[in-house]
């Protein structure tokens, strides 16, 4: 390649050599190659380490490798001119240091991250990966390095995907000019076991040919970049040139074969277009993970240089943002048509051939063939009658005169040996036709469109999965519980992690009191989601139990820490009285929730903190608030107040002051705090914000009794509700409100103690009638037969009741339900 770049290469194959980052077409990136022997001595240095290390080739061969490369030293601190270069690796947890590898203490690949100062430049960061070459020859160790301004770059536009350094696929840069070439075509099946040892040697030597890279990886599969397309070596060529020489001078016969050498020049000729062609492509698609624009940018990648018209198809499934899709096609199998481009006139294909038209393909077509083969099929000229068999399947559409008589290349688009799509590409008649050459060029641009289709398709679906998980795990709170309205916002922190572990939750519980919660597991991901299910779970049933705030944490910690020691989050629990207009709380180690007044005054409540969920032996404490109608509550994660270098405080002081801002509804309210905080920029943390604004029930809204021990209390019970009922305009539920108390206050005297039963009436949004008793085991709900005495009573109210449920309290149980008001 330092040979190679003298004549004037093309900028992907500069990019392989080492060419400075200005010349490297996109997507493509600089390399350093370094060998190694196994005495530890540099046995090849090429032009791109020269420019990156700033030593030529000369100074570097057969020098110890330690001297020239950064293996050791430790990571600068900013502003730290004096500070040596060093290995990073360690820090970021990208694999042991380059000097384990140097060494010869590593026999796996590693790769790592330092920080130079070159001659004549600035201090350069330089991202680099070590491969063990193991065999019998004496090369030891293949060192590749990148500028790592260059990878992020060429990362910039891309701001879904992970960073460059993390996600980069090295490819191998052979040079002309590297002595183990030919050993290391026999040890290229230990570096990657996936080849076999021909493969190897045909992808080495054609490598070394044409002056390309040898491979690029996927996360799921292998794309070589130099297809076979059977060009001799230049070797061989100039084997017979030398041949013919020979016969000349002894003036013998020249062989036919030394004819073969101007053909063979334009053949090489025709491949290094196509490989520049292919390197385009390669820049130009997969720079996101969104599936509608990698689909777009695949089509127009080959349009006009390789085609005139480029029709993509996809199986339903990879439409649909589903699984991979399984079974050979066939001919119901159906295929979307998700993109068209073309150099025809506008909107020639519009009407025949629209985008998003889903149809099968019969098996006598070209495009069956493909998809159900795996392998490209060519047309030369599509005749008249194969263009009458293609236009038989558009319905009262003539595709006709758009395609006879052009030249078609049917590619199919692969991940994993399952064919995703197909690309139809169909080039003018006055154009020169598509030949074999163009079918493997052909081939390979689908072999990278379906890697990147299929990378975007896994996001799509892997998001989707996510956001699913997500939404399942968090609960659907109704807007008005009693006394209250409640509005809730959950935002993921990043989108690729739609999954965490952040909550909130509402719990209806006796006596028109509602809790309310918000809690933060610890870590991202799956299992922080999974804990977080565990842990609300876990509160709603003990919520049901009507247990006391700080009680109701010990227990959760309790149970985190039988869960495992790596359980650990932040809880913090409310409980909302109504009719006392009184708020309970307790916080385990939570950022304290903003009350702002009806007056529009806003606060911090200071809370004991707590420890959090799964540190153990830490009580708890509550706290009560007074409060006034319209007093709103703010519960939050601290993902949506705190950011990276940025001082807590300043968070939860734009908390208050948005909080308090006038809003027309509680929506809008949510909305203006997420603005007021999620614009400061560097938020990574999920975020679950609850706002509860607390109404209050007013003391005409409320009827209570005390009933003794004595049956006749039931006839004295029905006719209080009905008097109560009459009061209030709603004199429509008096019958059947009659009819349950009737059955409640009946099972709760048979069933009492001695304390007095207690019955109590509450108008909201709904009626809500309540029976307290002494006794701790709950009703069931049973099938009462012909002959039965009891198991009447409970079906009656599930049967009329809008709902029903029971409850423990401290002192016994109960039983309540709710009837819908008729509307004025």
């Amino acid at each position: 390649m330092d040979r190679g770049t003298e004549r004037g290469m093309p900028a992907g194959q500069m990019a392989a050599a080492g060419a400075p980052a200005g010349d490297v077409a996109a997507g493509r990136v600089p390399l350093a190659v370094v060998v190694v022997d196994r005495d530890g001595l540099v046995s090849h240095w090429s032009t791109g380490a020269r420019r990156l290390f700033g030593t030529g080739k000369q100074e570097a061969v057969g020098r110890p490798a330690v001297d020239l490369l950064p293996v050791s030293g430790a990571l600068p601190d900013e502003g730290d001119d004096e500070a040596p270069y060093g290995s990073w690796g360690g820090d970021d947890g990208l694999g042991p240091g380059l000097e384990s590898s140097l060494d010869g203490r590593l026999s796996y690949p590693a790769a790592g991250r330092a920080r130079l100062t070159v001659p004549s430049q600035d201090r350069l960061d330089v991202l680099w990966w070590a491969y063990p070459l193991v065999g019998p020859g004496r090369e030891r160790l293949l060192v590749l390095a990148a500028d790592a301004d260059a990878l992020r770059r060429a990362d910039h536009d891309d701001p879904l995907q992970a960073p460059a350094f993390e996600r980069i696929a090295p490819a191998f840069a052979l040079h002309t000019d590297f002595p183990g070439a030919e050993d290391l075509a026999r040890r290229l099946p230990d570096i990657l076991p996936s080849m076999s040892v021909g493969e190897s040697a045909r992808i080495v030597a054609q490598v070394l040919e044409l002056g390309y890279p040898v491979l690029e990886f996927s996360q799921n599969d292998r794309v070589p970049v130099t297809p076979d397309w059977g060009v001799p070596r230049r070797a061989e060529r100039r084997a017979r040139r030398e041949r013919a020489a020979l016969a000349a001078a002894q003036g013998l016969p020249v062989p036919e074969e030394a004819a073969d050498d101007e053909g063979d020049d334009l053949e090489y000729a025709a491949v290094r277009e196509r490989l520049e062609f292919l390197n385009e492509v390669s820049g130009r698609i997969g720079t996101s993970l969104d599936l509608a624009r990698t689909i777009v940018e695949v089509s127009r990648a080959v349009v006009p240089r390789f085609t005139d018209v480029a029709g993509t198809y996809l199986r339903e499934q990879v439409v649909a943002g589903e699984g991979f899709p399984e079974g050979v096609p066939d001919t119901t199998t159906m295929w979307h048509r998700v993109a068209l481009e073309h150099t025809d006139e506008p909107g020639r294909w519009d009407d025949v051939v629209p985008v998003g038209e889903a149809m099968p393909f019969p098996a006598h077509t070209p495009f069956f063939q493909c998809m159900t083969s795996g392998e490209p099929v060519l047309v030369p000229r599509i005749s008249t009658e194969m263009g009458h068999a293609i236009a038989s399947q558009f319905e009262k559409r003539d595709i006709r005169p758009l395609i006879t008589h052009r030249s078609m290349l049917v590619v199919p688009l692969k991940a994993r040996n399952v064919v995703l799509g197909f690309m139809i590409l169909l080039r003018h008649p006055e154009r020169a036709e598509f030949n074999d050459m163009d079918r493997v060029t052909g081939a390979e641009l689908a072999a990278r469109a379906g890697l990147v289709l299929d990378n975007a398709r896994m996001y799509t679906y892997q998001e989707s999965v996510a956001e699913t998980l997500q939404d399942s795990m968090l609960p659907h709170i109704p807007a008005r519980m009693a006394g209250c309205d409640i509005a809730t916002r959950y935002l993921p922190g990043t989108l690729l992690g739609r999954v965490g572990g952040d909550w909130f939750d509402s719990v209806k519980l006796p006596g028109a009191r509602t809790a309310l919660v918000v809690g933060d597991v610890m870590g991202h991901g799956l299992n922080s989601a999974a804990m977080m299910g565990q842990l609300r779970t876990a509160v709603q049933t003990m919520a049901a139990l009507d247990l006391p705030p700080a009680q109701l944490l010990r227990n959760l910690d309790d149970l985190a820490q039988r869960l495992g020691d790596t359980y650990l989050a932040t809880c913090l629990y409310a409980v909302y009285d109504p009719i006392a207009g009184e708020l309970s709380l307790a916080n385990a180690g939570h950022i304290p929730p903003v009350l702002v007044r009806a007056d529009g005054r806003s606060e911090l409540l200071e809370l004991p903190t707590g420890a959090p969920i799964g540190v153990g032996g830490v009580p708890f404490e509550a706290v009560r608030v007074r409060l006034r109608p319209g007093d709103r509550l703010v519960m939050c994660t601290d993902g949506l107040v705190e950011v990276r270098g940025e001082d807590i405080g300043v968070g939860l002081a734009t908390l208050c002051e948005s909080a308090a801002h006038p809003a027309a509804s509680m929506d809008d309210a949510c909305d203006t705090i997420i603005r007021a905080l999620n614009t400061r920029g560097g938020r990574k943390d999920d975020v679950a914000l609850l706002m509860a604004r607390l109404n209050g029930i007013e003391p005409d809204d409320v009827a209570e009794w005390r009933l003794a021990r004595d049956p006749a209390e039931v006839g004295r019970a029905r006719a209080a509700v009905r008097e109560q009922l009459h009061t209030w305009g709603l004199v429509r539920l008096a019958e059947p409100a009659e009819l349950m108390v009737s059955e409640l206050v009946t099972n709760a005297l048979r069933h009492s103690h001695g304390r007095p039963v207690e019955l109590r009436l509450v108008r909201g949004d709904t009626l809500l009638c309540e029976v307290d008793d002494d006794d701790h085991e709950l009703p069931t709900l049973l099938s009462a037969g012909p002959g039965d005495e009891s198991g009447r009573g409970l079906r009656v109210v599930s049967t009329l009741a809008r709902e029903w449920g029971t409850s423990r309290t401290a002192g016994g149980k109960t039983v309540w339900f709710e009837l819908t008001p008729p509307r004025r």
